[in-house]
């Protein structure tokens, strides 16, 4: 069996290959150890963030920050934050991420019509006013920062959103702008193969 590295977005979370070896939890220094308690949700400790570990001081700030923004109470929805995620990753070609949020963005919002719409359509996909005006904003973020102009502001408090929620989408799309990036260095997605 080897490894094939997924090129093409999909539903289907694909397995996260690193480049770089993963801390292993049983030769964690205690510095590393007390970084890696603070994991971005209570699943177990994903190769990515072994990988993190390397650099316990960056992951102590990285996964508080994590947190905050895509748990955060009040302010955007989750499945909304999920969305501005997915935009960047969808800019970005961040096939992991992609299906990574796509897929929450589904648990959350109790439906799978957006994501799938995006994946079969792309960004010209038939959505709802507040998901366009989300997926618009995330999207052009995402690209550079100067192409989040006034008029896509402007779309978002149309489709309802306030400034809370834009400070949240804005925080969403950057911060996997950034994580995006930093996952197509250290590692590949990959599925298994006969």
């Amino acid at each position: 069996m080897t490894d094939e590295v997924v090129r093409r977005f999909t539903r289907n979370i694909p397995h996260w290959r690193p480049r770089v070896t993963p801390v292993k939890l049983a030769e964690a220094s205690q510095e590393q150890l007390d970084a890696l308690q603070v994991t971005p949700s209570n699943t177990k400790v994903s190769d990515y963030v072994l990988v993190l570990a390397h650099d316990p001081e960056t992951l102590n700030v990285r996964s508080p920050l994590f947190n905050a923004i895509m748990y955060g109470k009040g302010g955007l929805s989750r499945a909304e934050r999920e969305l501005g995620a997915l935009a960047a990753s969808i800019v970005n070609h961040c096939i992991y991420c992609a299906a990574v949020h796509a897929d929450r963005h589904a648990q959350l919002s109790k439906d799978t019509t957006v994501t799938d719409r995006l994946f079969a359509a792309g960004e010209n996909a038939d959505l709802g006013s507040r998901d366009r005006a989300i997926l618009e904003f995330g999207m052009a973020l995402a690209r550079t920062p100067q192409q989040a102009t006034p008029e896509l502001l402007e779309k978002l408090r149309k489709a309802g959103l306030y400034d809370g929620e834009i400070l949240d989408l804005i925080l969403s799309s950057a911060l996997f702008g950034w994580a995006n990036r930093l996952m197509h260095v250290l590692g590949d997605p990959v599925r298994k193969t006969a």
